[in-house]
C-alpha cells in the first residue's frame, strides 16, 4: 500500500461519513436546541445528504492542496451513470400509472389467494410486497422494484400506524430481499452489473448459480416476518379510490420504464427518454400524481457522493480482496458491504487478476447478502429510505436499529447462498 495524501484524506472522510449516518438523529436534536441554525442541522440530518456533503469537503480539500483545476478534473472523471439512472428510474417507477398497474396486479393475486385460503387479504398483500415485488427487481431493476415496494408498503401499512419494531423489521427485510432479489438476471442488480461483462456472466448463469437460492431466501424472509408480525398487521385498510386510468396511458408509462431500463448503461439515451416522459406527464397531468423529483434527486445526490468518496478507497480495498480465499471472500464481503456500496466491492473484485470462478461467485454472493445491513450497502436502499422515513420517529431511521433488523434476513441469505 502506497496511498497518496489525497487517498488517506478521502478514506478518513469516508469513515467520518459512515459515522455521520449513525448520528443523523443527533443533528435533528441539535436543530431544536439551536433554532438559529436549524436549517443547517436539518440538512445534516438528512441521510441522503451525508455522502454528498463529505464529498464536497473532499473536493474543497483537493482544490486547496492541489489546485482548482485538479479538483474539477477529479469530479469530472467520475462515473455518475448509476446515480443518474437511479434518479430516472425512481421517478418513472413511482408514477401513478405504474403504481396503478402494480396495485391491480397485487389486488388480483391477493384476491385469488384469499378466496382459496383463510389468509386475510392484507396479510397476503404484505407478503407479496416483500417477496414477489423484490424478485421483480431482476427484471425491472432493483431501484425500480425498491420504489414500487416501498410505496406499496407506505400507502397500505405504514400510513395506518405500525409499532416501531414492525417498522424496522419491514425495512430490514425489504432491503435484504431487494439486494438478493435482483440476482436472477445479469443486468438488474448494481453489484452484478459491475462484473457481468468482465467475467462473462450470462442471465442463465446467474439464474442457475444465484437465482434459486435468492428466491428461496426472499420467500423465507417474507414468510417469517409475515408469521411473526401477523397479529400486528392492520386488519384492514382503506383502499384508495381507483380513478379511471386508460390502458394506453399505462402502456406508454411501461414503455418509458422499459426504455430507461434497457438503456441503463447509456445516460444520454435514458435521460433523453426521461425528458420525453416528463413531457408526457405534463401533457396528461390529469392521470398523474406529483412526481417524486425531490426524493429521487436526494437519492442521486447520495449515490454521487458515494461515487466521489468511494473512488479513492481502492488503495486499501483491493489488497484486502486479493488476500482473501473464496470462503473468506464470502464472509468478508458481507462485512465490508456494511461499510461501502456492494457494487464498489464487486467492481474492485473484478480488477483482481487470476481469480477463480469459486472466488468470484463467493464475492458476489457475499456482497448481495450484506446489501441490507446499512443504508449505504446497496444503491437502491436510499430510495426506499426516502419514501418510508417520514413515518419513523422524527423522520429518522436509526442505523443501529436497521442493522439489528437486517441481521436475521441476512443470515438466511448467507445460509441460502453458502449451504444450499
Amino acid at each position: 500500500m502506497n496511498p497518496t495524501h489525497i487517498e488517506i484524506i478521502a478514506s478518513a472522510l469516508f469513515a467520518i461519513a459512515i459515522l455521520h449516518t449513525f448520528m443523523v438523529s443527533s443533528f435533528e436534536k441539535l436543530s431544536h436546541s439551536y433554532p438559529k441554525h436549524a436549517g443547517l442541522f436539518h440538512l445534516l440530518a438528512e441521510v441522503e445528504v451525508v455522502f454528498g456533503f463529505w464529498a464536497l469537503v473532499l473536493v474543497m480539500i483537493i482544490s486547496i492542496l492541489d489546485n482548482t483545476k485538479e479538483a474539477v478534473h477529479f469530479v469530472n472523471d467520475q462515473n455518475y451513470v448509476e446515480p443518474l439512472f437511479v434518479f430516472a428510474v425512481m421517478v418513472v417507477a413511482a408514477s401513478k400509472p405504474i403504481l396503478t398497474l402494480s396495485n391491480l396486479a397485487i389486488n388480483f393475486l391477493s384476491d385469488f389467494i384469499s378466496r382459496i385460503s383463510p389468509i386475510p387479504k392484507n396479510t397476503v398483500i404484505f407478503f407479496i410486497s416483500l417477496s414477489i415485488v423484490p424478485l421483480m427487481g431482476s427484471f425491472i431493476t432493483e431501484p425500480a422494484a425498491m420504489t414500487i415496494a416501498a410505496i406499496l408498503l407506505r400507502d397500505r401499512f405504514y400510513k395506518t400506524g405500525l409499532p416501531i419494531k414492525l417498522q424496522y423489521a419491514i425495512i430490514g427485510v425489504l432491503f435484504v430481499n431487494i439486494s438478493i432479489g435482483g440476482t436472477l438476471t445479469n443486468f438488474a442488480a448494481p453489484p452484478v452489473l459491475m462484473v457481468a461483462s468482465a467475467w462473462e456472466w450470462s442471465t442463465p448463469f446467474m439464474f442457475t448459480t444465484f437465482g434459486d437460492k435468492a428466491a428461496l431466501a426472499v420467500f423465507i424472509n417474507a414468510l417469517l416476518i409475515t408469521i411473526i408480525f401477523r397479529k400486528q398487521l392492520p386488519k384492514e385498510f382503506i383502499e384508495p379510490p381507483q380513478e379511471s386510468m386508460p390502458y394506453t396511458v399505462i402502456l406508454v408509462h411501461l414503455l418509458f420504464l422499459a426504455g430507461v431500463v434497457v438503456f441503463a448503461h447509456y445516460p444520454a439515451v435514458f435521460l433523453w427518454i426521461f425528458l420525453f416522459f416528463l413531457g408526457f406527464t405534463t401533457a396528461y397531468s390529469r392521470y398523474q400524481n406529483p412526481l417524486i423529483l425531490r426524493e429521487a434527486l436526494l437519492v442521486a445526490f447520495f449515490l454521487a457522493g458515494l461515487v466521489v468518496l468511494g473512488s479513492l478507497q481502492k488503495w486499501w480495498l483491493q489488497p484486502v480482496l486479493q488476500s482473501m480465499t473464496p470462503v473468506v471472500a464470502f464472509y468478508g464481503t458481507v462485512g465490508l458491504t456494511a461499510l461501502t456500496d456492494n457494487a464498489a466491492i464487486t467492481y474492485l473484485g473484478s480488477l483482481v487478476d487470476g481469480t477463480s470462478t469459486e472466488f468470484r461467485i463467493a464475492l458476489v454472493a457475499g456482497a448481495v447478502s450484506g446489501g441490507g445491513l446499512t443504508v449505504i450497502a446497496n444503491a437502491p436502499n436510499p430510495a426506499g429510505l426516502s419514501i418510508l422515513r417520514e413515518h419513523f420517529t422524527n423522520r429518522v431511521v436509526n442505523p443501529s436499529y436497521l442493522l439489528a433488523a437486517a441481521i436475521i434476513p441476512t443470515i438466511i441469505a448467507i445460509f441460502a447462498f453458502r449451504f444450499i
